[in-house]
C-alpha cells in the first residue's frame, strides 16, 4: 500500500437506482440527516449545503485508481452489510467516473479530502489513500442512526452537501498501557477501529513496566517467562503477552486504518519486571521480583554498566523489526536516583563523564539511547522528565506534568504532543476529568509565544490501567472522553461550541454500542459547593451537565426531592444527591458526609499552609461539616507535604465543650502518612495557652491501604474543655520512611475536619 502519493486522486462512487422519493423505509418516507443538525464527529473544517439528497440502492458501484483498491474493498464490505438483499456491484462502461489531477502536495495536508454529496453522486477527493479513507469515515457517519446500529433496509438516503476537510494537528493519540493490566489482541483492534472512526491516527502502546513486559524479544526469553507475570493479592499467576506474530498482524491492522503503532519500551525507570528477569543489569545484581502494586519504585537500569546499554539496544533492535513507526517512546519519567545514588558504577561514570549529578547521568543515558536509534533511523520520545539535565537533540517531548515542559521544549525547537495531567488522563475520575474539561482542552498554551507554536505537533489522551482490570471499564474510562479530545485535535475550533458537541455525541452511542462500546458516563451529576456566609453554610448543587435534572435527600429520609436552592446545614447526616438525565438516573448518587458542631463557620487561622493542590475549601476547610471519603482526591481533604499543621480556631465566645475529634488519611503509597502526634490546647484570650491532651501515633504504617484514622480527644478530669480558641498541631512524620520506595522524600499529611463537640 502506498501511503505518499504526488498527485490528487478523485475517488467516485456513482450510485445507480434514481433519485425518486419513494421508500422502504418504516415510516414509508426518504429519511436522511437535516443539514442543520448533523451528527459529525470531528465536525469538519469547511461544509456547504446543497440542494436535495442522494439515494443508495443495493446496485451500485465504486470505481477508482489501483491505489485506492484496499478503501474500496473497505466501503464495499462495509455497504453491503446494510442492505436486505445482496448488493450488485456494476461494471458497465461509463458507469462512474475517474478523474485524476495533479497537485503540489507541499501545499496540503497530507490528510486531507474533500467530500461531495449531490443527487446523482458521491465523490470523495483526497491526495492519498489515507484522506480517501477519512472521506468514507466521515461518509458513515452520514447515514442515519438506523444504518448505524446495523439495520438492514432496501434503500439509503443521504444529504447533499460538500466538505473540504483536514486535521488541525498532525499527532492525534490515544496511550494504551496494556502492562499495569493487560488486554488480547481483539481488544486493541476494537481501539484501533475506533481510532480510525474518529480520525486518530496514532496508537501509542505501553508495552514494558514495573508490573509486566508484553512483547517477547527472542534474545532475552526470560522477559517473557519470568518479566510477563506476576502473582496478585491473592497469590494467583497475572499477566501475558503478544507474540511476534500478533504484533505484526496489530501493525498490519493499524496500517490498513492509518493507524501508526508507536511502542513504549521504559527506560531507564519503570523497568523492575525487566530487571526481575535479567537483575544484572540493575545497580544491585538483586534478587528482584515482578511489582504488584502501583507507584514508583527504586529499581532501575545501571547506567554505569554498559552491558546494560547491550541489553537495551537488543531489545530495541527487535522492537523496530516489529515496529515501523518514525518514533520509538523510551518513557524516561519517574526515574528515581537513589540506586544510582549509592552506585560506585554509576558514580564512576559521572566523574568520567563529567556529569555533575545524576539528572544529567539520565540525560546521559537518554542521549546515549538516543544516538542507537538515529543510527537506525528513528526517532526518540520521551516524557518531559527527559528534559532534566539537558535535552537531547532531536528528541521528541511528551508533556504530562502539566504544559510547562512542553512550551520548554518547543522554545528549543523539539516537537511536542500535549497530553497534560489536567486534561488527558483518561483513568482520572469524572470528578477530575469529565467530557466538558477534555473538549476545553487547548494544546497551545496561550503563553507560548507564536514563533514557537508549530513545534505542538499534537496531544494524546493516556488511559493507564492500575486500577481498569478489564475491557468494560477500559471501554468506560476512554469512551465518550476519547472523542471529544479527537475534535479538539482534528478541528481546533477557536469558538469550539461543547453544548453543539454535546448533542451530536448523542446521536454517536448507537453506533458505540453497535461495535461493543461499553461507554460509560460524561461526567459526574452534579458538584456539591459549600457556600459560606455570616447566614451560615449553605449546600449548593451544580449540575456539570445544563441537561441534567438534580433531587436529593438526607440518609433518614425516604424519598428524593427536587432541588431548586442551596440547602442550609442545620444537621449532620449524609446527603444524597441524584441526577437525571431525560428522566433516567444518571450515574450513581453522590453521597457526601456533614457534621454540625461548634466550630462550624468559625475563623481558622494557619501558622503553616496548606498546599496548592490540595486545598479542599480554603481557609475555611477545617470548619466547613464537610468530611473526606477515602477518596483523598474528593475535595474535602487538606494537604501539607513535608510540614507540620498548625492552625486555631477563635470560636468568637467562650465556650464549654466536651471534647474534639479529627481525622487524618493514610495511604503509603502516595506518601500520605497518620502525624506522629495530635495535641491541643484552649486558650481564653489566645495569648495563654492550656495544654490538655497529647495523642501520639505509633510506628509509620507501610502498607498500601487506604484509611481513615480519627483522634478523639475528651478531657473527663476537668468535666470537659472551656475556652474561646483552640489550638491543634499535628506532627509530621517529616520524611519518608525508610523502605518505602520514596524513602527520603517528604511525607504527605491529610486532614479534613475539626470537629469540636
Amino acid at each position: 500500500m502506498v501511503k505518499v502519493n504526488h498527485y490528487l486522486f478523485i475517488f467516485s462512487l456513482l450510485f445507480l437506482g434514481g433519485c425518486g422519493s419513494n421508500s422502504d423505509t418504516a415510516n414509508g418516507q426518504v429519511e436522511y440527516q437535516d443539514f442543520d443538525s448533523l451528527n459529525l464527529i470531528p465536525y469538519p473544517q469547511q461544509i456547504e449545503k446543497r440542494d436535495g439528497y442522494f439515494e443508495l440502492n443495493k446496485s451500485f458501484t465504486i470505481e477508482c485508481d489501483e491505489e485506492f483498491s484496499n478503501e474500496k474493498e473497505f466501503l464495499t464490505v462495509l455497504l453491503s452489510n446494510h442492505f436486505t438483499e445482496s448488493i450488485k456491484v456494476k461494471d458497465e462502461d461509463n458507469s462512474s467516473t475517474i478523474l485524476f489531477s495533479k497537485i503540489d502536495p507541499s501545499t496540503e495536508n497530507s490528510e486531507m479530502y474533500e467530500l461531495d454529496v449531490s443527487s446523482s453522486q458521491i465523490e470523495i477527493r483526497a491526495v492519498n489513500p489515507q484522506g480517501i479513507l477519512h472521506g468514507i469515515q466521515t461518509l458513515r457517519q452520514l447515514f442515519i442512526t438506523a444504518f448505524q446500529t446495523g439495520e438492514k433496509r432496501e434503500k439509503w438516503y443521504l444529504p447533499a452537501l460538500t466538505i473540504k476537510d483536514s486535521p488541525a494537528f498532525q499527532h492525534r493519540g490515544l496511550l494504551l498501557d496494556v502492562c499495569r493490566h493487560f488486554f488480547d489482541k481483539e481488544v486493541v483492534k476494537k481501539y484501533i477501529d475506533a481510532l480510525s472512526y474518529y480520525k486518530m491516527n496514532v496508537l501509542h502502546l505501553h508495552l514494558t513496566e514495573d508490573q509486566g513486559w508484553r512483547m517477547p524479544i527472542d534474545k532475552y526469553p526470560l522477559l517473557n517467562e519470568i518479566s510477563s507475570w506476576r502473582l496478585d493479592s491473592a497469590g494467583n499467576k497475572y499477566g501475558g503477552f503478544y507474540t511476534k506474530d500478533e504484533l505484526k498482524e496489530l501493525v498490519d491492522y493499524a496500517e490498513d486504518r492509518y493507524i501508526t503503532i508507536i511502542p513504549e519500551i521504559e527506560l531507564p525507570g519503570h523497568s523492575q519486571a525487566a530487571l526481575a528477569a535479567y537483575p544484572q543489569f540493575s545497580c544491585t545484581g538483586g534478587p528482584i521480583e515482578v511489582v504488584n502494586d502501583w507507584g514508583v519504585f527504586k529499581e532501575i537500569y545501571c547506567a554505569g554498566n554498559d552491558s546494560t546499554f547491550t541489553f537495551i539496544e537488543d531489545i530495541l533492535t527487535e522492537v523496530m523489526e516489529i515496529f515501523p513507526s518514525k518514533y520509538i517512546h523510551i518513557g524516561g519519567d519517574e526515574a528515581p536516583k537513589f540506586r544510582w545514588e549509592h552506585c560506585p558504577k554509576c558514580q564512576k561514570r559521572m566523574k568520567d563523564e563529567g556529569l555533575a549529578d545524576e539528572h544529567e547521568l539520565q540525560s546521559y543515558f537518554i542521549k546515549r539511547i538516543e544516538k542507537f536509534l538515529n543510527d537506525h533511523g528513528r526517532e526518540l520520545i520521551g516524557w518531559d522528565e527527559i528534559l532534566e539535565g539537558g535535552l537531547s537533540d532531536n528528541a521528541a517531548v511528551q508533556s504530562w506534568r502539566g504544559f510547562e515542559g512542553g512550551m520548554e521544549a518547543a522554545r528549543t525547537k523539539h516537537n511536542v504532543i500535549m497530553s497534560p495531567t489536567s486534561h488527558c488522563y483518561l483513568d482520572y475520575g469524572l470528578s477530575s476529568i469529565d467530557l466538558q474539561k477534555i473538549y476545553s482542552f487547548d494544546p497551545i498554551p496561550t503563553e507560548l509565544e507564536e514563533a514557537f507554536q508549530s513545534y505542538i505537533i499534537g496531544g494524546e489522551g493516556n488511559m493507564w490501567t492500575e486500577h481498569v482490570p478489564d475491557e468494560a471499564h477500559l471501554d468506560s474510562k476512554v469512551f465518550p472522553r476519547i472523542i471529544a479530545l479527537a475534535e479538539v485535535l482534528w478541528t481546533y475550533h477557536p469558538d469550539r461550541n461543547f453544548d453543539d458537541f454535546y448533542r451530536r455525541l448523542q446521536l454517536h452511542y448507537p453506533h458505540l454500542k453497535a461495535v461493543g462500546i461499553k461507554y460509560g458516563l460524561e461526567t459526574v451529576g452534579a458538584k456539591l459547593v459549600e457556600e459560606i456566609n455570616d447566614s451560615g453554610i449553605f449546600i449548593k448543587l451544580e449540575k456539570n451537565l445544563a441537561y441534567l435534572d438534580l433531587k436529593y435527600r438526607w440518609n433518614q429520609d425516604e424519598t428524593y426531592i427536587s432541588y431548586t436552592s442551596p440547602i442550609k446545614l442545620e444537621k449532620s447526616g449524609k446527603l444524597h444527591v441524584q441526577a437525571y438525565k431525560n428522566g433516567e438516573t444518571y450515574g450513581e448518587p453522590i453521597r457526601q458526609n456533614y457534621v454540625t458542631h461548634q466550630a462550624l463557620n468559625k475563623r481558622v487561622t494557619y501558622k503553616t499552609a496548606y498546599n496548592q493542590w490540595y486545598i479542599g475549601n480554603g481557609d475555611l476547610n477545617l470548619v466547613d461539616g464537610k468530611t473526606g471519603s477515602i477518596d483523598f482526591h474528593d475535595g474535602a481533604w487538606q494537604g501539607f507535604w513535608g510540614e507540620d499543621v498548625e492552625v486555631i480556631i477563635d470560636l468568637v465566645d467562650p465556650v464549654h465543650f466536651l471534647g474534639l475529634k479529627v481525622n487524618f488519611y493514610q495511604y503509603a503509597n502516595s506518601w500520605i502518612f497518620l502525624p506522629q502526634q495530635v495535641e491541643i490546647e484552649t486558650s481564653l484570650d489566645g495569648k495563654v495557652w492550656d495544654e490538655h491532651l497529647i495523642r501520639s501515633n505509633g510506628k509509620p504504617i507501610m502498607t498500601n491501604e487506604k484509611s481513615i484514622k480519627t483522634f478523639e480527644f475528651h478531657n473527663d478530669k476537668y468535666m470537659g474543655m472551656y475556652g474561646r480558641y483552640i489550638r491543634l498541631k499535628a506532627t509530621n512524620i517529616g520524611k519518608v520512611p525508610a523502605g518505602h520506595e520514596a524513602e527520603g522524600e517528604d511525607a504527605w499529611l491529610f486532614i479534613d475536619e475539626i470537629i469540636v463537640e
